[in-house]
């Protein structure tokens, strides 16, 4: 037995249904399609979500829910985090760049630095935002807070 020699199990595979060879194929004329109307027509396309004339869910569902397209992301970066990338890198001044280095954050987005967790040691923030409990206990460290 060799690789040229293998074939599919007897009656696990079907041949597939040539449509539109004539007549004597049994699938010619209108090619399984039925007559006249719109399925029948080369180009139909249904429409998304169209459900036979019934009235489609998303007509019957209520709208709701507001997009705020003047609102701001920010990454959340907890004191802990920060504490762990200062050891890591062995520096006091965490920047931007930093956390873009050490991929916390991707270039585009901001960042906020949040309060959980304990900070150990003086650092030098250089970030988008902060929150008023982190930056509290930054500066009780001696650290220094600086928002881009």
């Amino acid at each position: 037995m060799d690789l040229g020699s293998l074939k599919p199990a007897e009656g696990s595979t079907k041949s597939r249904k040539r449509i539109g060879r004539g007549q004597g194929s049994g699938y010619g004329g209108t090619s399984t399609r039925g007559h006249k109307g719109a399925k029948s027509r080369s180009g139909y396309h249904r429409k998304i979500g169209f459900e036979g004339g019934q009235m489609p869910l998303y007509r019957l569902l209520p709208k709701f829910g507001f997009k705020n397209i003047n609102r701001v992301e920010y990454v959340g970066i907890n004191l802990d985090t920060l504490e762990k990338i200062a050891e890591k890198c062995n520096t006091r001044d965490i920047t931007r760049d930093v956390l873009i280095q050490y991929k916390v954050i991707s270039k585009n987005e901001k960042v906020k630095v949040l309060a959980r967790g304990e900070l150990k040691s003086a650092v030098n923030v250089t970030v988008n935002a902060i929150s008023e409990n982190a930056k509290n206990i930054i500066e009780e460290k001696g650290g220094v807070v600086t928002l881009i």
